[in-house]
């Protein structure tokens, strides 16, 4: 039997919600080591910026240490992504996660991406009263997550004649250019009815940008995901709401299936870890949760 397992984990970028990602990831190791009564380690490695070139690198180098699994949240579509096939090739199982799989062969640990799109879109449509200007911002265009989600806000605010989309940025999953984007569009749209956003980057940006122009509650915004800096934004009443993502659930489940394939056990092509959203009325409880969860890590 072995004596350690390690696997090995790879965001599109260093950002908070990857944090979570890998704080999940982490938890499950050590639910592993207990089990199995040996050593699971999960090696982290995100890059600097989210970016093809240096993600493929990445995953490159890793494949040279040869690791029981990789796990990695494609930058753009799998069919661009050549290291992951050389990972395979050389018998390492990899695991997307925060991506759909059109390839039946790779698993996919996430929710509903188009699903989770529709959800905030209509909602926001409900928020401005079927009527106005809306902006969406993207993140990384080709990264198949941001995309479908893109793609499915556009598709519901078209159903209403008297909603008008106008082009809300690209932030390319950074913070600083997500603020530096919204506050272009503020500025240029004073009529801004509504915001969306398609990435954890957005509603952060979006938040200070909504802030600084002193526009709170005068644009409504329904932002992506939960990590702490988005919850305090709609526990203050500058998002309306986010229609979240369950990041550690996706980095523990990624862990465990990389476990499972490392075994030989076929494991399915999807894991669906859904969606919350988070409002004025539950919020609170998410930022108890996660403090909670913080705590007992310490």
């Amino acid at each position: 039997m072995e004596k350690s397992l390690r696997f090995i984990v790879v965001p599109k970028v260093a950002h908070p919600w990857f944090d979570e990602v890998n704080q999940g990831a982490q938890d499950q190791a050590r639910i592993l080591s207990r089990a199995l009564g040996i050593q699971v380690f999960v090696d982290y490695h995100p890059p600097s910026t989210c970016d093809v070139a240096e993600q493929n690198a990445i995953l490159e180098r890793a494949g040279k240490d040869r690791p029981g699994g990789v796990a990695v949240d494609p930058v753009d579509a799998l069919g661009h992504m050549t290291a992951i096939n050389t990972l395979r090739d050389q018998g390492i199982p990899v695991v997307v996660f925060d991506s759909p799989s059109p390839d039946p062969s790779i698993t996919s640990v996430g929710n509903d991406f188009a699903q989770q799109g529709v959800i905030a879109a209509e909602r926001l449509a409900g928020l401005i009263g079927y009527n106005g200007k809306v902006a969406i911002m993207q993140g990384y265009p080709t990264a198949p997550n941001h995309k479908a989600r893109y793609e499915a806000q556009l598709a519901v605010l078209r159903k209403y004649p008297d909603i008008v989309v106008v082009d809300g940025g690209i932030d390319n999953d950074d913070i600083e250019t997500a603020r530096q984007q919204a506050s272009a569009v503020l500025e240029s749209c004073p009529d801004l009815g509504g915001y969306l956003c398609c990435d954890a980057s957005g509603p952060i940006g979006i938040a200070d940008a909504i802030k600084l122009a002193g526009r709170i509650g005068q644009v409504k915004v329904v932002g992506m995901d939960g990590i702490k800096p988005i919850l305090e934004a709609v526990r203050e009443g500058v998002l309306d709401s986010s229609a979240a993502t369950i990041p550690r659930m996706q980095g523990s489940m990624a862990i465990l299936m990389l476990w499972q394939a490392s075994l030989g056990v076929p494991i399915p092509q999807a894991i669906d870890t859904g969606i919350d959203v988070i409002t004025q009325d539950n919020v609170d409880e998410f930022l108890d949760a996660l403090t909670s969860r913080n705590m007992s890590m310490e």
